[in-house]
């Protein structure tokens, strides 16, 4: 998961004027927020306890972006990329049902549905209310859901069974210009999925250079729960339907 803006603290920021031990840094403490403790508490659990691992993957994305423009050309409902990633990453985990677990004590448990977690940034702090059984609905579902969890996220208004919960995790920072980052996981969660930018970049077609549009998703993933190969598994049917996306009209 990743920090966020902290707009909303700023009205508790001391107006004093102080500077740190050395005297030469001004700064003002802005007290820390019970959203932004236990955001704090929870990724350092996730980071010191579970054993992350790191895959990538550069999908080629311009058949993407044309399907989707036609898509929305006479929607009433608008599908962004994100949705799109969404809606992928919940037919890759059915597509490779070893990595749709998690890490039990006693049991790796294994699910037959797909519930994600699309991580909201609010004056509040991150929060990631959950899209449930994504495998059962459209695209247009899909983006629907996301925009009124979104918003009521925003306003503080979900209720706890919104955001409690989910098999799987997917940050999208790409809006804000950024072209690949790593997530943590959020237990007991063994997947999230990080979508940077869509960015032309040089390609290679049938020997000659060309120009193509590439996006960087990153797994992290616990290693207690999900192996290499597996996760690799997961990570590549996610690659090949964000490459091939008929399945939109579907």
């Amino acid at each position: 998961m990743t920090s966020i803006s902290t707009t909303a603290q700023n009205r508790d920021v001391s107006t004093a004027s102080q500077t740190d031990s050395s005297g030469d840094l001004p700064y003002t403490d802005i007290p820390h927020t019970m959203t932004r403790r236990t955001i704090a508490r929870r990724l350092t659990d996730a980071k010191q306890t579970v054993p992350h691992f790191y895959l990538k993957a550069a999908c080629r994305v311009d058949a993407l972006l044309s399907a989707r423009a036609k898509l929305n050309s006479d929607a009433e409902t608008k599908v962004s990329v994100n949705d799109i990633v969404v809606k992928a990453v919940a037919n890759a985990l059915l597509n490779v049902p070893e990595g749709n677990v998690s890490w039990g004590e006693d049991a790796l448990r294994r699910y037959t549905e797909v519930d994600v977690a699309v991580a909201v940034a609010t004056p509040r702090g991150l929060i990631t209310p959950i899209v449930r059984n994504v495998e059962r609905k459209t695209v247009q579902d899909v983006a629907r859901e996301v925009r009124d969890l979104a918003e009521r996220a925003r306003q503080g208004r979900l209720k706890k069974e919104e955001y409690q919960g989910g098999n799987v995790s997917v940050s999208n920072l790409g809006m804000y210009g950024v072209d690949e980052f790593s997530a943590i996981v959020n237990p007991p969660q063994s997947i999230i999925f990080a979508a940077g930018s869509a960015v032309q970049q040089p390609v290679v077609e049938d020997g000659k250079l060309a120009v193509g549009t590439l996006m960087t998703i990153t797994a992290s993933v616990d290693h207690r729960a999900i192996d290499g190969a597996i996760a690799a598994q997961v990570l590549g049917s996610l690659k090949r339907f964000l490459e091939n996306p008929a399945w939109l009209s579907n």
